[in-house]
């Protein structure tokens, strides 16, 4: 009995030890930031330059902007999701300009080189950021605006989508939250009550009056396809769907395919505003 007592108090103290672990450094398992090198914009993207945003709390971030081929094209903010920088969405800002919109990467607090760390708080005053410099620096029309969030990104740009309405919203392999996701891959902890940060996808689209299309893959592993689908159905105004067979969530397929560019295409020139 006593050496069951013990097992039983050595179980307890140890669970409590990683729950305590997992508190403290939760958001190093959340964000995965790669600091760099960052290329020059220009040399990883045709007609490209290097832009600076501000965000509202003082920091600088890092950013590309792509012009369109006139000054009414339509533009594409684009948020990435949590590994890596700007640098390996460089395929997609091409693949997007070269069907003639104009894009604007960029990377978070604590990603790039950027000062700062990551938080849900901080992602939003950096999309709000890149938003204000499209608006009042690029000189982009507000209807011509296309939010597209990949992954996590799509919680950034889905919150923003809320308070700021886009001319369509792009959403690639989102989940239902991030503790749904979490759930996933750490079933045996309470991932729930552990989060700081929520992002909560489908609760947040069903607000968003914008078209919205989901593209997702079927083989996807990180982000369970059942979890883009239930963010499809709770989305308030589904412009369309779109299951790429056969694509995981890092594949190329996800990153610039057909499917996917041809879906941001056109989402951004179907719906044309002021």
């Amino acid at each position: 009995m006593l050496r069951a007592l013990r097992t039983a108090v050595a179980v307890v103290v140890l669970l409590a030890v990683l729950v305590g672990l997992l508190w403290a450094f939760q958001r190093r398992l959340v964000y995965l930031p790669d600091a760099g090198p960052v290329p020059a914009a220009a040399d990883a993207v045709p007609g490209a330059r290097d832009v600076e945003l501000t965000t509202a709390d003082g920091l600088t971030l890092g950013a590309w902007f792509v012009p369109g081929p006139t000054d009414d094209a339509p533009a594409v903010l684009v948020a990435n999701g949590n590994g890596g920088h700007r640098g390996m969405r460089a395929p997609l800002a091409r693949a997007l300009s070269a069907a003639g919109l104009a894009v604007l990467l960029f990377d978070y607090r604590g990603y790039g080189g950027n000062p700062g760390s990551p938080s849900e708080e901080g992602l939003a005053l950096d999309v709000r950021a890149a938003r204000s410099h499209l608006l009042e620096e690029a000189g982009v029309p507000q209807g011509r605006l296309v939010y597209y969030g990949e992954s996590l990104g799509c919680a950034v740009v889905t919150e923003l989508a809320v308070d700021h309405p886009p001319a369509g919203l792009l959403l690639r392999s989102p989940f239902v939250d991030l503790a749904a996701v979490g759930e996933v891959h750490y079933p045996f902890l309470p991932v729930r009550s552990l989060l700081r940060d929520r992002y909560p996808v489908a609760a947040r689209v069903a607000e968003v009056r914008a078209p919205t299309t989901v593209v997702y893959g079927a083989a996807d592993t990180i982000v369970p396809p059942r979890q883009s689908r239930q963010v499809a159905d709770a989305a308030a105004r589904l412009h369309r769907r779109i299951e790429v067979p056969g694509a995981g969530h890092n594949d190329a397929a996800l990153l610039d395919g057909r499917a996917l560019v041809d879906a941001v295409v056109e989402l951004a020139t179907a719906t044309p505003g002021p």
